[in-house]
């Protein structure tokens, strides 16, 4: 029996692994970004404890010098907060980009996989002739034969 072998099916290959690469890509930028996500988080609730002990500060005893140290804490803690949604941003962006660059490889490969099925549709229906070719013979040398 005759057997089947995809003339493309290096192609095949190469985009299957360029969609574990994409895969890797998107799961590395993926992380990142949560790990990104984890520090600005970290800094809201670093935020949180500089107001609250801005707001301590405020009541009661006022020492000026103290509350104006708070003061320059929640300030720089509010900027660290503003760098870090940039990052996220960033990471974000970075993981819509892995996000299509998977999709366009994923996209690629099933188009592969469908030519492919294809080809070996008709190789079947090459192989059913070819059977068919061959009783239809088989009963017209037994037929002619009697």
């Amino acid at each position: 029996m005759a057997k089947f072998k995809y003339r493309m099916q290096n192609i095949l290959d190469i985009k299957m692994k360029l969609e574990s690469q994409a895969k890797i890509a998107y799961g590395n930028a993926n992380l990142r970004y949560l790990e990104e996500q984890e520090k600005l988080q970290k800094i809201v609730v670093r935020k949180t404890h500089y107001d609250m002990r801005l707001k301590e500060l405020m009541q009661g005893d006022i020492n000026v010098m103290d509350i104006k140290h708070a003061r320059e804490d929640v300030n720089n803690i509010k900027v660290i907060m503003r760098r870090q949604m940039v990052e996220v941003h960033k990471a974000e962006m970075a993981l819509d980009e892995a996000r299509k660059a998977l999709n366009q490889v994923m996209q690629e490969r099933k188009g592969q996989e469908k030519l492919r099925e294809k080809a070996f549709d008709e190789f079947k229906k090459e192989i059913a002739s070819s059977e068919s070719k061959e009783i239809d013979e088989l009963v017209s040398y037994t037929y002619n034969a009697k």
